[in-house]
């Protein structure tokens, strides 16, 4: 049987969050906390501007077991945002395949929108979890029918050497949010890890054609930034939810 909560204002605070206290959710044995932020408060009405976000994620249970796996998450953004990809650098995700994370952003070096990192525990029987860890580059993807792809590359070296190139394909849609992020996360380590942390800050200034342009810009039209996120975890728990934050019209 599957389970599933909306959180409200709880979900997605870790893309964009206009307060510094961080949401804490509990479903379950299952704890999520979450917080973010993005730059800068203030923006235009009537015409969009370049913004930087950042946030964190951090997943445990109340008995301490390693929590079930993240499968997929999709993210759901206000049409008052804006991807621009135009003149900038893609990278091919087979370059990044067996790649460690310094070989990978020299590879792609002029494609990469973000960082961050990534921390994962490994069930054991008998035994208390292995934890592992690796940093995370967000690279801008070649196009997929059509739309944007942004490309996660993670490599985790112990227990075991696991190299994961996940493309995120960015769809363009009608209605109150403009762009779907749909990422799906691989088995890690024959299904026996969990990710218990991420954290990530996105953001890309560039030129071309002679003009100054944004991986990612915003506006302040109505005063309100509307994010829907749905996560999907391995026992069948499904959050999903939307949150609603302010910002500053210039």
């Amino acid at each position: 049987m599957k389970r599933q909560i909306a959180l409200g204002a709880l979900i997605c605070c870790a893309l964009f969050a206009s307060v510094s206290s961080a949401a804490l959710v509990r479903i379950g044995d299952l704890v999520l906390t979450a917080d973010g932020g993005f730059t800068p408060l203030r923006l235009p009405r009537d015409h969009f501007a370049p913004i930087d976000f950042k946030g964190h994620a951090d997943l445990r249970t109340v008995d301490g077991a390693v929590p079930a796996p993240l499968q997929k998450l999709v993210l759901d953004f206000d049409r008052d945002g804006r991807l621009s990809v135009a003149g900038l650098p893609s990278c091919d995700p087979a370059r990044l395949v067996e790649a460690t994370p310094e070989e990978a952003r020299e590879r792609c070096r002029g494609a990469i929108v973000g960082n961050g990192h990534v921390n994962v525990e490994i069930a054991r029987e008998g035994a208390p979890p292995l934890p592992a860890s690796s940093p995370i580059t967000l690279f801008n993807g070649p196009r997929l029918n059509g739309s944007p792809t942004v490309i996660l590359h993670a490599r985790t070296t112990e227990p075991a050497t696991q190299t994961f190139v996940i493309e995120i394909p960015i769809e363009k849609r009608p209605g109150q949010y403009r762009y779907r992020a749909t990422i799906e996360i691989p088995p890690i380590l024959g299904g026996r890890g969990s990710i218990v942390h991420l954290d990530a800050t996105v953001g890309r200034r560039y030129r071309y054609r002679g003009r100054q342009r944004s991986y990612v810009s915003a506006r302040c039209r109505d005063g309100v930034f509307r994010t829907r996120g749905r996560f999907t975890f391995g026992d069948g728990t499904i959050i999903d939810g939307s949150v609603e934050k302010g910002c500053q019209a210039r």
